[in-house]
């Protein structure tokens, strides 16, 4: 049995409880390696890493470099003589870097692979509709989420769960595969599988203001799907817009409606307590969004100081 002497590289909160549940079941981390720190928010002040604050919390050696294939970094990286590395939410690894290690470079992904490979799978998978996701672990090669699978396991999305809770289910699990998968390899019993390609593989492309805009001319579910995909981050969004007036929207969570109405596409139907929007198949109830300057509020709260007019219309 080798006894593992880990490098861990993984920067947002996910990570974080990947690494905290390695730590606890007594692995040797022996560094820790993180994105640069950066200005953030409005006051651009300097904001460490989740996975940053982790390590400075346990007093784990930690890297951050802006260049992979630096010479000086890559000497560090070297001189810390791990046998093994893990990625978690990280950033693409140079070959120099993953294939340093005698045991190998092993990653874990939000999804069950090869479906939703790239930088949202958790996003994706309830933006289309999905009834299950998971988590893989898989040996990196010199591309994006294709290496040698060696375990996943799987989960249930509940029908009106959003990205962050099924974000803390699957940081859940995923620390389980983890300690699963180092067993495995402490006790050289790994054995891997090679991913499937084929033309019918989904992909988990990387979130943007379009990607992330409503469109009212879907169906009610396609609509509701996307609201609890992007929610609590990055959030849907759309335009309300009422006589001469024009807000970009935030929606945070929504519920489906389905009843067969005269209403055009996008009108908005407001009481004092309740908001709803007519989409080709019902409405979709508006639950909690944000108004520009404004913070996140339950519908009732924002309908106190704000109403519309029977011509307002959400595009």
């Amino acid at each position: 049995m080798e006894k593992l002497r880990i490098v861990f590289m993984g920067t947002p909160d996910f990570a974080v409880g990947i690494l905290d549940t390695i730590l606890k079941n007594n692995y040797d981390i022996v560094g820790v390696i993180t994105a640069a720190d950066k200005p953030a928010g409005r006051g651009q002040k300097i904001k460490y890493s989740a996975v940053k604050e982790y390590a400075l919390a346990n007093n784990l050696n930690l890297l951050q470099p802006t260049n992979l294939k630096d010479e000086s970094f890559l000497a560090e990286l070297k001189s810390l003589n791990a046998n093994l590395q893990i990625v978690v939410a990280f950033r693409m690894l140079p070959k120099v870097v993953w294939e340093m290690p005698s045991l190998g470079t092993f990653n874990l992904h939000a999804s069950l692979l090869p479906n939703y490979r790239g930088a949202a799978p958790i996003n994706w998978a309830i933006i289309n509709g999905e009834t299950k996701t998971g988590v893989t672990t898989f040996f990196i090669d010199d591309k994006i989420d294709t290496g040698a699978m060696i375990l996943s396991s799987e989960t249930e999305i509940d029908p009106n769960e959003n990205a962050g809770q099924l974000h803390d289910r699957l940081m859940s699990l995923g620390s389980s595969t983890v300690i699963k998968t180092l067993n495995l390899i402490e006790n050289g019993n790994v054995t891997t599988t090679i991913q499937t390609e084929d033309d019918d593989i989904k992909t988990a492309y990387k979130l943007n203001k379009e990607n992330c805009k409503i469109d009212w001319s879907k169906s009610s579910l396609e609509i509701n799907n996307l609201i609890r995909g992007l929610s609590p981050y990055p959030a849907s969004w759309c335009l309300f817009t009422d006589k001469d007036q024009e807000w970009n929207v935030k929606i945070y969570e929504s519920k489906i409606i389905t009843e067969s109405h005269n209403f055009n596409i996008g009108t908005i139907i407001s009481t004092k307590k309740e908001l709803k929007i007519a989409t080709k198949d019902g409405f979709i109830q508006v639950l909690n969004l944000q108004f520009p300057g404004k913070k996140k509020m339950a519908t009732a709260e924002l309908l106190n100081g704000i109403s519309f007019s029977e011509g307002a219309k959400a595009v």
